[in-house]
């Protein structure tokens, strides 16, 4: 099962501001920049957040897709601090177009360096002349004003490969400074742009990284993250696809190096997962690689050798000199002691994943999204999200908390195929030192969507005082199937 094109962000705590109004990390996970920055698309010294609606129709065209920019602020984010993106809005390369699929996959960074984040978006659906879902992307510019404009990436081999910009991820790959963009497709390569983005279509040079994956629908480069697993202060790149070594999900490691173009012919084979999540959880200087396996036991993973369990699973792989380590570090379930819940059939625990300091002790939280979950008498999906808190020593269950929309406080009520959890992140949206909860529900009312906001109290998340973004509150249509909250960048 294939959920969604989207790429996982780890999230921390903001904690100071550097030139511009980027947003600089305590604890530096894997953000999509690779640098220790949050996204301040408008350098007011808030982290924004961008949230997908990649289903959203557009001038009557269903499937083009939107984004919707909320800006933070000393109270959080709001339905009306925002704003409402298309490949109709002006500036913007394209137009919208039905099954376009704008918004998919995203990823910030600083690419122009102005001391402004800037917005990668994929539209992996789009039509190029002839070529049916060929796909596109764009960078949406950061200014004062916020998001102001977009250049096109050009597609280096068009026709040659589909859903181009269906899996994004941003970061330093080889040091120098600059945020490289690395881009997945349906094809077997990623491809990376380095750094040297100009508004004109200037980049600082290109390379592909061929990785040994099924290609094709459904296929390709599914998902991208990053982060210094090995301590040599350059981002590394993990790419997440079917490996046609195992006939199964796999999490690819490609080192980044000084020497400019990535190897993926030299990449590392991690546990097998479905998405990933990269931040430093111990003592050491090394970022660990988290990895949701949301997939229940099957022949296909039996056959694989992988370790698919009931429900879902987290695993962690620690980082070292040498890159990760080999095997698991760390396993939880939802039967494992001291987790909320219990494990079940089709619950995909860990199908979605989020980094974050929540109570501002220095150690990386995780959210855990399992969206399939049953909750009350919700016969399937309702959805739930799951809390584990950091320590010196790495993750723990002492203290883990599980959130639904059957919790106290927490508006609306679980139903069949809302999917609360379909994204979290762990950000800190009011520059309180804190990270707060968000999360999507893109099935929520039809496949309407929508977004949940839970603030940390300094200790912990708590309900209280907890919001809810819809798409019509945000200026969303509902025709179709929107899914506002499939996706956040932050």
């Amino acid at each position: 099962m294939q959920k969604k094109f989207r790429t996982a962000l780890a999230t921390a705590t903001a904690v100071a501001l550097t030139g511009g109004g980027l947003v600089a990390i305590s604890a530096s996970p894997a953000s999509a920049a690779g640098s220790g920055l949050h996204a301040d698309f408008n350098g007011d010294g808030y982290t924004d957040i961008a949230v997908a609606a990649s289903g959203a129709t557009v001038a009557g065209k269903p499937g083009a897709g939107q984004i919707v920019v909320h800006y933070g602020s000393a109270q959080g984010i709001s339905a009306t601090k925002r704003a409402l993106i298309s490949q109709d809005s002006p500036g913007v390369p394209g137009a919208a177009e039905a099954d376009d699929w704008f918004g998919a996959a995203s990823g910030f960074g600083d690419f122009n360096k102005d001391g402004y984040a800037d917005l990668a978006v994929g539209s992996y659906g789009e039509d190029i002349g002839s070529d049916k879902d060929g796909g596109s992307a764009v960078i949406l510019w950061g200014s004062a004003k916020g998001l102001d404009g977009g250049t096109a990436i050009k597609d280096p081999a068009p026709g040659k490969h589909d859903n181009f910009g269906k899996s994004i991820e941003t970061a330093d790959f080889d040091g120098d400074g600059r945020i490289d963009i690395a881009l997945g497709s349906d094809g077997a390569t990623v491809d990376r742009y380095r750094g040297g983005f100009t508004r004109s279509g200037g980049t600082g040079g290109y390379d592909g990284v061929g990785l040994p994956v099924y290609t094709g629908k459904y296929n390709g480069v599914r998902y991208l993250t990053s982060g210094d697993v090995n301590g040599d202060g350059i981002a590394d790149l993990i790419a997440n696809a079917y490996s046609t070594a195992t006939d199964f999900n796999a999490n690819y490691w490609v080192r980044g190096t000084r020497s400019g173009n990535l190897n993926g012919a030299g990449a590392g084979l991690l546990p097998a997962g479905t998405i990933t999540a990269v931040g430093k959880l111990n003592r050491d200087k090394y970022a660990d690689i988290v990895i949701g396996l949301e997939w229940d036991p099957s022949k296909d993973s039996a056959a694989a050798g992988q370790p698919t369990a009931k429900g879902g699973k987290v695993l962690v792989v620690n980082g070292s000199a040498n890159g990760p380590v080999r095997g698991v570090s760390h396993s939880f379930t939802q039967d494992t002691p001291g987790v909320p819940g219990v494990s079940e059939q089709g619950d995909y625990f860990g199908g979605e994943l989020g980094l974050g300091d929540i109570n501002g002790d220095g150690h990386l939280d995780l959210a855990i999204g399992a969206y399939g979950e049953r909750v009350g008498t919700s016969p399937y999906a309702a959805g739930s999200v799951t809390v584990l808190y950091g320590t010196a020593n790495g993750l723990t269950t002492a203290g883990a908390q599980s959130f639904s929309q059957e919790t106290p406080g927490v508006p609306g009520a679980t139903e069949k195929e809302d999917y609360f959890g379909s994204d979290v992140s762990l950000a800190d949206l009011n520059r309180d030192g804190k990270g707060d909860l968000t999360i999507g529900a893109n099935g929520e009312n039809g496949y309407d969507g929508l977004v949940t906001v839970l603030r940390s109290d300094g200790r912990k998340i708590t309900a209280a005082g907890a919001r809810t973004l819809s798409p019509a509150e945000v200026g969303i249509s509902t025709a179709g199937s929107p899914g506002y909250g499939m996706n956040f960048t932050d």
